[in-house]
């Protein structure tokens, strides 16, 4: 019998968790040694399952299935394939990198502060691994709970509303996507997330929720019912990515937030809202994303584009950044919601559905990586100068940190999009893929990156450029530590944008299956 790695990846973290939780204050290092190491085996893991996966494939890989609760159709069902291994290199990566950066912020309650990092970290993999929506929606409400713990108890002076913000936000979506997945379940018998893609692409969905639901009657129509039903499942994720216009908690959020938990929000936690999109929402539903396509790409356009003019009248330096992370994420819905359901052909698969899937995806990682990245410089900053958030009031640290400027300014750069660095790839990708498709939308989007590189180069300005301010000459440039935890995603962001092969080879054949199962 071989190893199970996936449950492994669930339940190690949450093991360490544990065990952090319960050691005495006075372990001292000792708690965040225990921590590092749970991190450590996580990443071991997931080491394995890449050695394990096999590339050519597109379809589930370590599949383990056994019977649950028969009398709900419930299933332990896990699986990996091209999507959820991406995903899972981020909740593996992602939570190890911000571990580095949180010295500062986990002093004040150490071994709580690990734990719920920890935890965090086994809700995500849970969340990107089980296909059975029972247990899935375990994960993905487990994973809410550490994440507003951390907001609240190690967040900045506004944590407490910002988290509460948060917090019922994502359980408003959350309780519209466990509706619509009850409404699922009684027409078509089942949780498991392959049969019910195979269930919603025979087209019976709506009969089956007019004949099944006893209040079906409310409704003009079955099909009516069912775009509610697709709605409600939409709003859960739309609320995780953010889409326009439920993207308001996110700035306060991720301004509140202690950076190296920023780290984890917006590196991983922002992705499963895409990734339930490509996995849950689209292959269930594709006759209701037709009828509400049009209305879809038009919020998807407004996440591109709106966030970026938001971010030019912010000061803080984080909700600066917060913002560009919208609008990155708006690039990856706008990928999904171009593409038609129901089309077929070489053409369409080369010219948009090929380009726009894997720049999404690629963009996934790519935003996780670069996005993370700096949110841990903005904590090694806060670590020297307290008030450095606030643009403007710093200038000239080009002088006093030039190692720090020089990395941040890649990270910079690449969120930018600068050729040569890992945030082109996919967005070349999602613009190929959307110009196929429908040139005005590209058109449009366009703006998005225009406005992008000005407020992200205007905030490096006044941040490193200029005249050194006085007192500022003694801030100490990065340790050795320092420059190896910012030094390597930096290289690997030079790694995947001259050889982005790396890693479309591992997801090609995932999206070719899932664009011709439209």
């Amino acid at each position: 019998m071989s190893l199970p790695l996936l449950t492994l990846l669930m339940l190690v973290p949450v093991a360490f968790g544990a065990a952090v939780l319960s050691l005495p204050r006075a372990a001292g290092r000792g708690v965040a040694r225990l921590a590092l190491a749970g991190h450590g085996a996580v990443v071991l893991l997931t080491l394995g399952v890449l050695g394990r996966f096999d590339a050519t494939s597109g379809g589930l890989q370590m599949v383990e299935r056994h019977v649950w609760v028969p009398s709900l159709g419930v299933d332990y069902f896990l699986g990996l394939d091209g999507l959820g291994l991406v995903c899972v290199l981020l909740a593996a990566f992602v939570p190890l990198m911000a571990f580095g950066f949180s010295g500062r912020v986990a002093a004040r309650r150490e071994g709580l502060y690990h734990a719920l990092l920890l935890f965090l970290q086994g809700g995500l993999m849970g969340t990107f691994t089980a296909l059975n929506f029972f247990h899935w929606f375990l994960f993905w409400e487990l994973g809410l709970v550490p994440a507003y713990l951390l907001v609240r108890l190690f967040g900045g002076p506004k944590a407490g509303p910002a988290s509460f913000q948060f917090f019922v936000y994502t359980m408003v979506g959350s309780v519209t996507l466990l509706l619509g997945f009850l409404a699922l379940h009684a027409a078509g018998g089942s949780f498991d997330f392959i049969e019910l893609a195979e269930f919603g692409k025979s087209g019976r969905l709506a009969k089956a929720l007019a004949d099944k639901l006893p209040w079906a009657g409310v409704f003009a129509s079955g099909d009516a019912l069912a775009v509610t039903v697709f709605l409600g499942v939409l709003l859960g994720f739309a609320v995780k990515v953010p889409l326009w216009p439920f993207h308001t908690w996110l700035p306060a959020t991720y301004s509140e937030a202690p950076s190296p938990v920023t780290m984890v929000l917006t590196g991983v936690m922002s992705k499963m809202g895409v990734y339930g999109l490509l996995r849950i929402a689209m292959p269930i539903f594709p006759d209701q994303f037709r009828v509400c396509q049009g209305a879809l790409v038009l919020l998807a356009l407004a996440t591109v584009v709106l966030p970026t003019f938001a971010a030019f009248a912010q000061t803080d330096l984080k909700r600066v950044l917060a913002y560009s992370s919208v609008n990155h994420l708006g690039y990856c819905v706008l990928g999904i919601f171009i593409l038609a359901p129901g089309a077929t052909g070489p053409a369409w698969l080369e010219g948009a559905a090929a380009p726009a899937l894997n720049g999404v995806v690629l963009q996934m990682l790519n935003h996780g990586l670069t996005s993370a990245t700096l949110f841990g410089c903005v904590e090694l900053l806060e670590g020297r100068l307290e008030s450095v958030r606030t643009l403007g009031r710093y200038g000239g640290l080009r002088a006093a940190v030039p190692v720090l400027t020089g990395l941040m300014g890649i990270s910079f750069f690449a969120s930018v999009g600068l050729p040569g660095l890992n945030g082109f790839v996919g967005e070349f990708l999602i613009f190929k893929g959307v110009f196929a498709s429908a040139p005005w939308a590209a058109a449009v989007a366009s703006i998005g990156l225009l406005v992008t590189g000005v407020f992200l180069l205007t905030a490096m300005q006044k941040l490193f450029h200029g005249p050194l301010n006085a007192g500022e000459s003694v801030v100490p440039d990065l340790n050795t530590r320092e420059r190896w935890m910012v030094g390597v995603p930096v290289a690997l962001m030079f790694v995947l944008g001259i050889y982005p092969d790396l890693v479309l080879r591992l997801i090609n054949p995932t999206l070719m299956r899932l664009a011709g199962s439209h």
